[in-house]
């Protein structure tokens, strides 16, 4: 179903009450959150349980009026998202909605054909996985090492799919939506020729995404063993890092007990100095891949629209990757001297 007859058939102003029999079935929400999570979606996030369906109603009619071609699921779960990540600024939970799809245009390499079964090397390889336990405020922590990539088995794009997808699968739950979740990012034994790899053009892409074309709350980001070449990736992430999240950046070194007073040793896997085990990626790996039919339905939903498409948030095209390049080149002097 195309989000514009989506649209007519479900604005207010869209027809008289007769209608209502040509309205699509959407699963009717059902809030899952516990009497706690509630409190603190109020308190955090604004959201109000005898106002929410109104709030994400208002959210529906915007989306109808301002960008009928947008093409994106209307149902209230997937909504509410976008509400919570942006704590129920209806202008502004449309913003980040309409660069989800605009992220999800402007980059094919990545959004095309994703699914878990498309990115399993990655999956194997433990390069991105989920810790078992959550932290102390209920958040999941996401576990990236780029080590484990070899770049001559597959393009960076494909880590990119793979992290988006883990998001993806995260954002499902209302808890993560309310409490967020927490990065740890092992850079040990990231050399210059990999960090090459990750140049202006994909920062810009990713951080762009993971700011304001996602709804999903970044709380912390933890690097953990970052070599002196980190300084020189970070002089490339950091021009594209709004003030908050730059601030949640926590760089440990080898410094485990630092870790620890961000992440417990309770949750963290022994090769973090924790106490729960050797680091297992079997379980996430498992668990993404018997999603495939659930993220075929759930994008087969987002319709990229012909035209009247919404300005692109991120930019496209040569010019975007021309100009890139050449920050790229004034980058790399910066990289070499940090090796």
């Amino acid at each position: 179903m195309s989000g514009d007859s989506d649209c007519t058939r479900t604005s207010p102003s869209a027809g008289s009450p007769s209608d209502n029999e040509f309205l699509p079935d959407r699963p009717k929400y059902v809030c899952t959150l516990s009497p706690d999570l509630i409190t603190k979606a109020r308190e955090e996030l604004q959201e109000k349980p005898e106002w929410r369906l109104r709030d994400v109603q208002a959210l529906r009619d915007m989306v109808c009026k301002d960008y009928p071609s947008l093409g994106t699921c209307l149902d209230d779960a997937f909504l509410l998202r976008f509400l919570r990540a942006r704590k129920f600024d209806y202008d502004r939970a449309l913003q980040l909605l309409v660069n989800y799809h605009t992220c999800r245009r402007s980059w094919p390499e990545v959004f095309n054909n994703l699914k878990p079964s498309a990115i399993k090397p990655v999956l194997e390889s433990g390069f991105v996985t989920v810790l078992p336990r959550l932290d102390p405020d209920g958040r999941h922590i996401v576990c990236i090492r780029p080590d484990r990539w070899t770049p001559s088995n597959y393009p960076i794009t494909e880590n990119i799919r793979a992290i988006y997808l883990t998001l993806e699968k995260l954002i499902q739950s209302e808890e993560t939506q309310v409490n967020g979740i927490v990065i740890l990012a092992d850079y040990k034994g990231v050399s210059l020729s990999k960090a090459s790899h990750f140049g202006p053009f994909v920062a810009k892409k990713v951080i762009g995404i993971l700011q304001d074309g996602f709804p999903i709350r970044i709380k912390a980001v933890n690097i953990i063993n970052e070599p002196r070449i980190f300084k020189g990736i970070f002089a490339i992430i950091k021009p594209f890092l709004k003030e908050k999240l730059a601030n949640r950046f926590f760089l440990h070194g080898c410094d485990l007990n630092s870790l620890h007073q961000n992440i417990p040793p309770a949750i963290l896997p022994e090769e973090y100095g924790g106490t729960s085990g050797k680091l297992d990626t079997s379980a996430w790996n498992e668990l993404l891949l018997a999603s495939e039919e659930d993220f075929q339905h759930d994008f087969s939903q987002l319709v990229l629209p012909c035209d009247n498409s919404p300005h692109d948030m991120l930019g496209s095209g040569d010019a975007d990757e021309k100009q890139c390049d050449d920050s790229l080149r004034g980058m790399k002097p910066q990289l070499y001297y940090c090796y």
